[in-house]
């Protein structure tokens, strides 16, 4: 069984608090490993140790810190399937969908290469009789980064990669439930060259974070996880003096319109609602259908192909879906369709029967299919997180759009038409922050940025993107005179001539 450690100021280090988490394999169900659970002097040792290094890090050229975030990235391609595997066997995704989790993350640390153009600031030249005025983006220090379960490669680059290119030196703490992904690219970041002591990890539970977020050698947080957390994170630490973007929940909503290929929508809803299990932030978990005759044949769509979703070990290729990545998720998952049916929605396919054969023990569930959700329901409003899709039956655009608007979350959403003029509507009202347009999961590339309104997200930056570099940096303006004469004394507020 392999025993984890933290990795702080390049080197491995043994949790010395006497609590560990055990990291099972969802395929098994089996332990694999366990991680310490850092206690507050492992935490201030690694802020200690990103303390150190920041005044180097921040100093050194921006052409040599993107020289080593290109070696970077390379690396991370090169280990690709290695990292991918690590995930798969930690966390329960398919291979494929691993694979494809870490190249949208290195899609980041790529974007960060591009830093000497992106951390540029502005010039303004003989604004008055030689005076100018230009203004920098610098770093603002150590910053931290708290990182979910069901992207573990993913998002912690993300965060890392932008953090660190600006200047800034990082103290991790990724999910105890699957930390192999993220130990393994600070190694690599080690190997490219980077310095000591700028990107450490440290495991994990709540005593590690609420650390973090009360030291105040800590400049910023970037969060993703639970709606009630991240509230929690973005008040303590912003209560604290800190910047904080913090990312929570969410209900996906597709809304469906007559004019739309039905076939279409089907394979959308069936990748966006049971990949990855149902865990991911931007699954698509309610289909608002305009018309019973669009819901309808959905139905008749979409059960058969959710009764045959091919599932299986998470390493096992050409499979559609994996395990959950623990068995208390599982068993919320359960608890969220038994709370459907009892509220009166109907239950078209139930997937909590499912076992797959020499693997009973394992994490999985089937697909789930409900129909006539209502929005007063408990199952609606709160996000499940797993692999069950509700349909929902309007009879108008307007009642639709209203659905996704009115929610508390308002993280992604997605409108499959064939009608110009609805779709640019809808993105341009809909109260949520990604929209799709004949796309089911419009998660950015990394030269936009990802963010979510109302209740999934807290903070006023984005992740990733020029919001990224905004929101790990601080401008300086500088109003500067070369004069050629003595300057004279003047009271009054500066005017410029």
């Amino acid at each position: 069984m392999k025993h984890y450690t933290h990795l702080i100021a390049g080197n491995a280090v043994d949790g010395t608090s006497g609590r560990f988490a055990p990291i099972y394999n969802p395929s098994t169900g089996q332990q694999s490993a366990e991680v310490p659970l850092a206690n507050v002097s492992e935490v201030e040792q690694a802020i200690a140790a990103a303390e150190a290094a920041f005044p180097s890090w921040s100093g050194t050229s921006v052409l040599q810190r993107a020289r080593i975030m290109t070696r970077f990235t390379a690396l991370l391609y090169k280990h690709q399937p290695e990292l991918a595997e690590l995930v798969s066997r930690e966390h329960g995704k398919v291979i494929e969908d691993a694979m494809g989790s870490v190249l949208r993350g290195i899609e980041v640390a790529e974007f960060a290469c591009g830093i000497p153009h992106l951390q540029k600031g502005e010039f303004s030249d003989n604004v008055a009789s030689g005076i100018d005025i230009y203004s920098m983006r610098k770093p603002l220090g150590v910053v931290a980064g708290i990182t979910p379960f069901n992207f573990p490669a993913m998002i912690p680059l993300w965060m890392a990669s932008m953090a660190i290119i600006t200047g800034n030196t990082v103290v991790l703490k990724p999910s105890e439930k699957d930390p192999g992904c993220p130990m393994r690219m600070a190694e690599l970041f080690l190997e490219a060259g980077g310095p000591a002591g700028v990107f450490n990890i440290v495991n994990g539970d709540k005593e590690a974070v609420d650390c973090l977020l009360n030291d105040s050698r800590i400049k910023a947080v970037s969060f993703v996880g639970s709606t009630p957390i991240a509230r929690y994170v973005y008040e303590t630490a912003t209560k604290n003096g800190k910047r904080c973007q913090a990312m929570g929940g969410a209900k996906n909503h597709m809304l469906i319109l007559p004019d739309a290929d039905l076939d279409g929508v089907a394979n959308a809803l069936m990748g966006a609602a049971y990949g990855s299990a149902g865990e991911r932030c931007m699954a698509i978990s309610v289909g608002v259908c305009v018309g019973d005759e669009v819901a309808d044949r959905l139905i008749e769509l979409l059960t058969p192909r959710v009764k045959a979703l091919k599932i299986g070990t998470s390493l096992d290729k050409g499979l559609e879906m994996g395990p959950l990545v623990t068995a208390e998720h599982r068993a919320k998952v359960m608890n969220y369709i038994q709370m459907g049916v009892d509220e009166g929605a109907d239950l078209i396919v139930d997937g909590r029967d499912f076992k797959l054969a020499g693997h009973e023990d394992g994490y999985f569930l089937g697909g789930s299919l409900f129909d006539n959700v209502k929005k007063d329901m408990r199952s609606y409003k709160e996000e499940i997180f797993g692999p069950v899709l509700q349909l929902m039956r309007v009879q108008n655009f307007e009642e639709g759009m209203a659905l996704a608007t009115d929610h508390e979350y308002g993280n992604g959403t997605s409108i499959f038409t064939r009608s110009g003029a609805a779709a640019r509507t809808y993105a341009d009202r809909v109260e949520v922050g990604m929209v799709g347009i004949n796309v089911p999961i419009p998660v950015p590339l990394a030269f936009h940025s990802f963010g979510g309104w109302k209740a999934s997200s807290f903070g006023d930056h984005n992740q990733f993107g020029m919001e990224a570099v905004r929101f790990y940096t601080k401008v300086k303006t500088v109003t500067a005179r070369w004069p050629e004469s003595t300057i004279e004394a003047d009271f009054s507020i500066p005017t410029l001539k």
